[in-house]
């Protein structure tokens, strides 16, 4: 017998858990399906929900000049569960919110499993029809299996998309050489020393790009035209792009002062803190396909990283996507199937925050359709309204990639609203924030949430 007050869950990861607790709130009963740790894949680590596979950071935490930060504190207002674990979990890294990943993941699996309507089930589910008319939701993110992703395929009469995320390498820090490298954030943002910095000459520099470019590779023959998203390139796309794109990138070497030189350094490799205790730091921005040998010695050839131990090396894992703004309603339900809504990646949204507010917004969405509740969606001037209108209706479902929240996707503010002709730059971003954080306020408590 189907359970009448009960929603199914596919996929522990950000959103799938943030959903989960959502829903909670609402005294509904939750089975959350999550194939691991009985089937693996080829990015987690850990037997815990909500793993992060490739980095450790939220990206920027500044509300008043950045989307994502305005995203976060969204979140926070609408009691996000992996907003607060984060917040709890934080580690140095400027003016970004960075966690401890093994710490975040651990307290975001204890929480979900200690709450007693989630019923967490450890198995695959296959196919979307075993569910009959029952609420789901599907936040099975990128590493979506094989024999689902054929099913999503025959629900939706659609191929999926797919594309290619990498990973960073992870080093540990007592290995790292402090008389070479030093501790600093670029223009001393946050506690000013939240980065470890390594400097390369211009001599290094080419060298170290050289060795990159013969360096064997890992191959993917079965996604051979599958492209790499934008926000998580791997080293050796960028260079491919030029020798001078790495300097204008990740290693730029700007804002930075070496006390160890008097002479400016012509690249630098940044390291952040990827654990609370400050035992690891992860490469920022050197996501590779190298294979694992190369990467061992060539990465030793960093200023620095001579006698460097890795407690993980980098690697390459397949994301896939539907078209959202064809496929999905403003609710975030299929348009020919009504009782399947989807949350997280697997959206065409990029990023962990995205992802978490794609699922706390799914959640209430499924709640409400549970109760035969109307609901009001999300005010578009708010981040949360924004992302969601890009994937549900503005943008080019021909055209479809994966999106990270920004300015672009929030409404302009106009002269009503502020007084005030042809603002611009960073008014013109506190405003816009302004307007959000107010805004999203306004909807929790218009929904009584």
């Amino acid at each position: 017998m189907i359970n009448s007050n009960k929603i199914v869950i596919i996929g522990g990861g950000l959103a799938g858990c943030e959903a989960a607790y959502q829903i909670s709130k609402f005294n509904i009963d939750v089975d959350l399906y999550e194939m691991r740790p009985k089937i693996k894949t080829e990015a987690h680590h850990t037997k815990y929900l909500a793993e992060l596979v490739c980095s450790n950071s939220f990206r920027s935490d500044d509300k008043e000049y950045n989307a994502v930060g305005i995203l976060h504190e969204e979140l926070r207002i609408a009691d996000s569960l992996i907003m607060k674990t984060a917040d709890r979990n934080k580690v140095p890294a400027g003016s970004a919110l960075a966690v401890d990943r093994v710490n975040f993941a651990k307290e975001v699996d204890d929480t979900i499993k200690s709450i007693p309507n989630i019923n967490i089930i450890n198995e695959e589910v296959k196919d979307l029809n075993q569910f009959d008319n029952q609420i789901v939701i599907v936040s099975t993110g990128p590493l979506t299996s094989k024999t689902l992703a054929e099913s999503i395929k025959i629900k939706t009469s659609e191929n999926y998309l797919a594309f290619y995320d990498a990973i960073a390498p992870i080093v540990y820090k007592d290995t790292i050489n402090m008389s070479i490298a030093w501790k600093q954030s670029r223009y001393d943002k946050g506690n000013g020393d939240d980065y470890i910095n390594c400097p390369f000459s211009k001599e290094q520099y080419y060298q170290f790009i050289e060795k990159i470019k013969i360096a064997p590779k890992m191959e993917f023959k079965d996604f051979e035209e599958t492209p790499f998203f934008e926000g998580c390139m791997p080293i050796e796309e960028i260079i491919s792009r030029g020798d001078e794109t790495l300097r204008y990138g990740p290693m730029k070497p700007v804002g930075l002062t070496n006390p160890h030189k008097t002479d400016e350094p012509y690249a630098v490799v940044q390291l952040r803190q990827d654990n609370k205790s400050g035992t690891l730091y992860n490469i920022v921005g050197f996501q590779t396909k190298m294979k694992h040998g190369s990467q061992k010695e060539i990465f030793k050839t960093i200023p620095g990283l001579k006698n460097a131990e890795f407690a993980r090396l980098g690697g390459l894992h397949r994301n896939t996507f539907i078209k959202s703004p064809k496929l999905l309603d403003p609710f975030l339900r299929l348009k020919n199937t009504q009782n399947i809504f989807f949350a997280g990646q697997i959206t065409g949204v990029e990023g962990y925050v995205e992802s978490s507010a794609i699922g706390l917004m799914a959640g209430i969405f499924a709640s409400y359709d549970l109760k035969k509740n109307e609901l009001k969606l999300p005010p578009e001037n708010s981040a949360h309204g924004a992302l969601l209108k890009h994937i549900t209706m503005n943008a080019n479902p021909d055209t479809f990639q994966p999106m990270n929240i920004n300015f672009g996707l929030m409404p302009n503010i106009n002269l009503e609203l502020t007084g005030k002709k042809n603002i611009k730059g960073r008014e013109k971003k506190k405003i816009q924030s302004k307007i959000a954080i107010s805004s999203i306020k306004e909807w929790i408590k218009e929904i009584n949430f």
